[in-house]
């Protein structure tokens, strides 16, 4: 299968998980398809993984241009949807093995927020990982990605806004 018709498959796929339904309050409504949930402009749960190595450099990575969601768009976390009747950290430790092939290092959590766009409503979890570890990417989800300074990582453009926000509430947990 070519890259395309993967890229095509994986979206469609992605487009029909049921992920969690949330109210403005963070309190479960229950599991709704992927695209039904933003059709509706409903709320829904993601989680937001910031990957350091050892030498405290942030993986970034590019998104694949099929994304619904800022296609092209740097990212300072690996992340998505949390599953219905996933919670926030099994759903960080799934989607950090996903897109970048890291998986069995420690997740701490760092706080919650809200975040409201169009087509993009969601509580988000904010976790933080270390690892040296070779990264294995995801091809359908991610082009690119390599570790940089924080301050370099907050001067990218342009970059998905909710990751920005989570790694300024990353910030402010230190």
């Amino acid at each position: 299968m070519a890259i395309d018709e993967r890229e095509a498959a994986h979206r469609a796929a992605s487009d029909a998980e049921r992920v969690t339904w949330v109210d403005e309050e963070d309190r479960p409504l229950g599991g709704l398809p992927r695209a039904e949930l933003r059709e509706r402009g409903l709320i829904s749960r993601g989680t937001f993984i910031l990957l350091f190595n050892s030498a405290g450099q942030l993986c970034v990575h590019r998104r694949t241009l099929s994304k619904a969601l800022y296609p092209g768009y740097w990212d300072v976390a690996a992340g998505g949807m949390v599953q219905e009747g996933e919670d926030y950290a099994e759903s960080a430790a799934r989607e950090l093995e996903e897109e970048l092939g890291v998986s069995g290092v420690p997740l701490r959590e760092h706080g919650r927020f809200f975040f409201d766009e169009p087509g993009n409503r969601l509580w988000g979890a904010v976790f933080s990982a270390v690892s040296d570890a070779p990264l294995k990417l995801q091809p359908e989800e991610v082009l690119e990605a390599r570790f940089m300074s924080l301050d370099e990582a907050l001067a990218l453009n342009p970059c998905c806004p909710d990751s920005l926000k989570a790694l300024k509430l990353y910030l402010a947990s230190l």
